[in-house]
């Protein structure tokens, strides 16, 4: 008892210094939606559209969930699902969150940052053999590490460029002139809706869209020869191809544009279809237009295209089969391939690269965002030796002469490495399965059933599922449709309300999981995105009729 009287002030001062320091932290949760309005410069954000009751104040993050802070009455924390798996870049779980920041710390310990070119150091070279002997097993023999996306995509575009020009004989033409000026213009063969970053050099890669205009990006010229593609995806449980007007007027059998199941839209059977020769003859004579220099001295110096999914475009899957003929087209005329893969590499559509399921490989790919579990940035450009050694000369000139301060760096390294080894490993994601080719896959993670019943949806117009990625598009009238549409709103609210924390691209909601999650905690998302389906539908009837 002595004891205890003796450290009764001890005990009292420690339950006054924890209660100041809850408190503390309450006032700062707290005040944190206005002060985040007051400073924040958020990107593709109205901040007019975004009230203080609507910022969503996370406290933490354990593998797939958000730990978000909430006052409704009383202050609690709650769990949010991350569905949109925070741009796309999340794959861990929580187990791998905490090897990963175990692994990270001991890399900034042991190397800091250090230098790339002209160095070697092990998380680097472990990293780069891991990316060759996985995404680009078969093709790459070439690592050329960078700090995001849209940085892996201008590196490309410079590789592909000087490759199209040493192929047709522009580079001795301009090595004899003045190799500070350029003899031609080159231009990009792209998709329609397609999206490769931010940055100016990337941005002209890409076809007049919301983020290209002049009130986004007033230098923007698209130089490019811009294909508006044939889309696949599911509506009342069939999975169709929609053309493009261009082949409205073509005789075709049904068994060419409907599928009674997704798989049958990868198979390469499908390569001596009347639709494949009409897609071959079509990308044929939109090439021609560019066989020989003109008189404004344009040329297609590259094809640049994203692997069976466009992203930030609004989730389409692209047919597979027009991508595959648009790289044989390339091909023919020597024009080098890339693979924007930032968002699809590494699991995202249930293989390690998408590649895998178009069939063929590029001259070069761009990889990023889940390449290092998300926890970090990290990119690499991946290329063969053709591309390599179009750069290889007496002259330092010829070199690439392109680099970040931060290529290479050692953390980021170490996590691309820990991860890409966890995703693969049967062992530390029980989702891995392989086929009786050995081939690697994730295993279904979405409920067929559910997905069936939610393309039926009379809210829904289209639905698409792939690997970690299911995506709906809502019933909208044109003026409701597209990137900049506030129709799915109140869904969105909804969604966050039940624990799934979700970002609209216009009226397209998705749900993105990460490659080590369980498919019953997908089926548990699904099933609450249906129930809300519902609502919102129902309260959109009721709005209808007043």
């Amino acid at each position: 008892m002595e004891w205890f009287d003796e450290s009764c002030n001890v005990f009292n001062s420690l339950k006054d210094i924890m209660l100041e320091a809850y408190l503390e932290r309450m006032r700062r949760l707290n005040e944190m939606p206005r002060k985040a309005g007051d400073v924040f410069w958020w990107p593709f954000t109205q901040h007019k559209l975004v009230p203080p009751s609507a910022v969503t104040v996370i406290d933490s993050r354990y593998g797939e969930n958000f730990s978000v802070y909430k006052v409704q009455n009383k202050e609690y924390i709650t769990q949010q699902f991350d569905a949109c798996a925070s741009w796309w870049t999340q794959g861990p779980d929580a187990t791998l969150q905490t090897e990963l920041a175990r692994d990270m710390g001991y890399a900034a310990a042991r190397f800091g940052h250090v230098m790339f070119p002209e160095n070697v150091y092990e998380p680097a070279l472990e990293c780069a053999e891991l990316l060759l002997d996985g995404v680009g097993k078969g093709w790459a023999t070439r690592v050329y590490f960078s700090d995001n996306g849209s940085t892996a995509i201008e590196i490309a575009l410079k590789m592909a460029f000087r490759k199209f020009s040493s192929d047709h004989g522009i580079l001795p033409e301009l090595l004899k002139n003045n190799p500070t000026e350029s003899c031609i213009e080159l231009m990009v063969l792209a998709l329609k809706g397609s999206y490769h970053g931010d940055t100016l050099g990337a941005m002209e890669a890409q076809a007049p869209s919301s983020f290209t205009g002049f009130l986004q990006q007033p230098w923007y010229t698209g130089r490019g020869l811009f294909l508006d593609p044939p889309t696949v995806f599911m509506h009342n449980g069939k999975w169709t191809v929609s053309l493009p007007e261009v082949f409205h007027s073509a005789t075709l059998k049904p068994e060419d544009t409907t599928f009674r199941a997704r798989d049958e839209i990868f198979l390469k059977s499908r390569d001596e279809s009347n639709l494949a020769g009409l897609y071959s003859l079509y990308v044929s004579q939109q090439l021609s237009q560019y066989s020989t220099l003109s008189e404004t001295n344009k040329q297609i110096g590259a094809l640049i295209m994203e692997p069976i999914i466009q992203g930030a475009g609004g989730m389409h899957m692209v047919d597979p089969l027009f991508q595959r003929m648009l790289v044989n087209e390339c091909r023919h005329c020597r024009i080098p391939v890339i693979f924007d893969e930032v968002f699809t590499g590494f699991w995202r559509l249930g293989v390690e690269s998408a590649a895998e399921l178009l069939g063929c490989v590029p001259d070069m790919a761009c990889f990023a965002k889940l390449m290092t579990g998300g926890i970090i940035p990290l990119a690499a450009t991946m290329a063969t030796d053709a591309i390599f050694d179009s750069f290889t000369g007496d002259s330092k000139l010829k070199a690439l002469l392109h680099g970040h301060s931060y290529s290479a760096h050692a953390m980021g390294c170490t996590a691309a490495a820990k991860s890409i080894k966890w995703f693969k490993d049967p062992y530390t994601n029980l989702n891995i399965t392989s086929e009786k080719s050995q081939k690697m896959l994730l295993r279904e993670l979405w409920d067929a059933e559910l997905v069936q019943q939610i393309s039926s949806h009379p809210s829904v117009s289209r639905v698409v599922t792939l690997g970690t990625l299911f995506a709906l598009e809502l019933q909208a009238d044109e003026s409701d449709a597209g990137y900049a549409s506030l129709y799915a709103r109140s869904l969105v609210q909804m969604l966050r309300e039940d624990g799934i924390y979700t970002r609209p691209l216009g009226n397209v909601i998705y749900v993105m999981c990460g490659p080590c999650t369980s498919p019953k905690m997908c089926t548990l998302q699904l099933l609450k995105l249906y129930t809300k389906l519902e609502e919102f539908t129902l309260v959109k009837t009721k709005m209808n009729i007043n």
